[in-house]
Parts: structure tokens; sequence; C-alpha cells
């Protein structure tokens, strides 16, 4: 996943402002993102006011569709000579470095400054998203397909909803028929696995870290978090960092780990992860929910895998299978409603 999605999902490889992509907006005032002017009238989030978009929003939003939506390709190219935990570890921590250090030379270094409070919630949702939600679908993409962890993956919209829905949060009929349809869908996608076509193990694995980056947006929107997004990232990306360097050393991978082995494919593919798919996508995204409608920003949920699919046909030449394809258009569909019915 991008890291920084998310709280829209995807990349659930970059968490977006407080929170992660791939996921539905929470409401909660604790969210930053979404505080008062999501529940406005006159806030072009509303989405009553789509006269006004200009090239910029449009180009930031191109920007999140291709770029967030490749980020599956390029961890499949990174992980196919690289060890999958120690690669995320790398690609967070550079990723984290280099936005405190933007914004320490644009603000000040006191910009940095947090609460402990606020930097204990900022880290245990880092270690959802990035260690927990984006390191098991790297793991799992050594043996399933880049364009079918993008299908499962978004699936993070419906169980935000089912888990904000544990958390006590009401939810509409039409709301729970989008999850339900979204679910039929992924069970369909899980068919390869059950034919021996592609690992089970790899595809439980995806399923997990969608879960488990549902829950990181969730609680994103329920803990204290850095009232500004952009240093709650910063501390997001280094725990995340942290845990997943962690899991890394718990599975050997260090130990292991040649850089003269590495191919220079990977080596620019994690470089890719770390300049677009974590900074400028990310920097975009955030730029989009003060500047576009909230439920237009929501649509890149149901586009990056389609873009994800793509690519890995084009440049992996990875099959487009019946269930693939059919369980693909469920899940999108099912997110779509889910999108459409919690702006």
């Amino acid at each position: 996943m991008s890291a920084t999605s998310p709280q829209p999902a995807a990349d659930p490889d970059c968490p977006r402002p407080g929170s992660s992509p791939g996921s539905i907006p929470d409401a909660s005032p604790a969210s930053p993102p979404v505080k008062s002017p999501a529940s406005s009238a006159d806030s072009p989030r509303s989405g009553t006011r789509p006269a006004g978009l200009g090239a910029a929003v449009w180009g930031a939003l191109g920007i999140v569709y291709v770029v967030w939506g490749s980020t599956y390709l390029a961890i499949r190219v990174v992980v196919e000579t690289m060890p999958p935990l120690l690669s995320g570890a790398l690609r967070f921590a550079a990723a984290s470095v280099l936005l405190a250090a933007g914004l320490a030379a644009r603000r000040g270094i006191r910009t940095l400054w947090v609460t402990w409070r606020h930097f204990a919630s900022a880290a245990l949702v880092g270690v959802l998203l990035l260690c927990g939600g984006n390191g098991m679908v790297v793991l799992a993409e050594r043996t399933v397909p880049s364009g079918l962890a993008a299908l499962m993956v978004a699936s993070v919209p419906l169980w935000v909803v089912l888990l904000r829905r544990a958390f006590g949060t009401r939810t509409g009929p039409a709301t729970l028929a989008g999850v339900l349809l979204g679910l039929v869908g992924l069970a369909v996608l899980t068919a390869p696995g059950l034919t021996g076509q592609v690992g089970l193990t790899g595809l439980l694995l995806v399923v997990v870290g969608a879960v488990v980056w549902a829950l990181g947006s969730v609680l994103a929107g329920r803990l204290p978090m850095p009232a500004d997004p952009f240093v709650a990232s910063v501390y997001e990306m280094l725990a995340g960092a942290v845990g997943a360097f962690a899991l890394a050393f718990l599975r050997g991978e260090p130990g292991g780990f040649d850089p003269a082995a590495v191919s220079t494919a990977s080596w620019v593919g994690l470089g890719y992860l770390v300049l677009f798919g974590s900074i400028v996508a990310f920097t975009s995204y955030a730029w989009l929910l003060q500047r576009a409608p909230l439920p237009l920003v929501a649509t890149y949920a149901y586009v990056n895998p389609v873009v994800a699919v793509f690519l890995g046909w084009l440049f992996l030449s990875e099959a487009l299978t019946w269930p693939i394809l059919l369980g693909g258009a469920i899940v999108v569909g099912g997110v779509f409603l889910v999108a459409r019915n919690e702006r």
C-alpha cells in the first residue's frame, strides 16, 4: 500500500494526512483532514460546487490515480531481488526523513515538535498502516500478481465500514449493501488461490493487510493525532519503518541481504516508491483534500486498482483471468456504492 493513504487507500502505500489512502473518510472531528469544512454546505468538498474545479485539481487527481495505482507494480519489481520487509523499512525511513527535512526547511524545525501523546498516536497508526497493512501486501507480492493484490486492497473501504460499525457508527442499508457486494467480489478474487493458480497464503496476507490498514484508518480518526497532517505522516512513516525493520530482523532478512545482488530495476523501483509514491502523490492528495469535492477525491479508491491491473498486464504480462476480472469488477462496484453513500 502506498505512505502514506486512505480517511479514503493506497495506496496502501502512502497514508493520507492523519490517516490513510484506500478508506472512506471518517467524519470524526478528531480527524484533521475532514473537519468542519466537510460538513459545510458551502465547502467545495461537499460536492455541490464542481464548476469551480480547475486544471490543477484534475492534474493532482491524475497524479494520485496513476502514481498510487503504479505502486503495486513498483513493489512487485522491488521484491524480485530485495527482501520485502527490509525494502519497506528503507522506503518509509527515507520518505520520513525527506518529508521532515522539507517541512523543517520551509516552516522551521519547531513545526516537527509534538506532544508525547500525539507522537504515540501517530506511531501506533503508522505501525498499523505501514508495518502491518503495507508490510503484509509487500510480503504477499512475492507470489501474488500486482494487479490482483491491488484489487484485493481495494476492499479497504469495506473493512473500514465494518470496523466503524463495530465502534458504534451507524451504517445505512445502501452502504451495507455495498459492503456485502464487495465481500462477494473478494471471495471471487480468492478463486485463484483455491485452484492453485496463486498461492493461497499470499492472498490471505493481502486480506490481513487490508483489514489492518482499515483498522489504522479508523483509529487515525479517533486518536489524538498531531494537528498538522504532514507532521503526523512524518511520525507515521518513521514508526512504520521501525516496525518493518523489527519484523525484517525477526525474519532474518538483513543477514541474507546483499546490496550487490539487488537488480538495477529493484533500486529504481524503491526510489520511485520513496519519491513518487510517498512524497509526490501524498502531497498531491493532501492538497486535493483542501481544494476538491471529497466524493471526487475518494474516486481514487476504485481507480487505483484498475490502473494497477492494466500496468501489471502491460509490463509484467500478468494474466487477466475471469476470477480477477469478475471479482475485481464486483469489488470496485461495492466500493463505489460505499463511497457514494459515505460522503
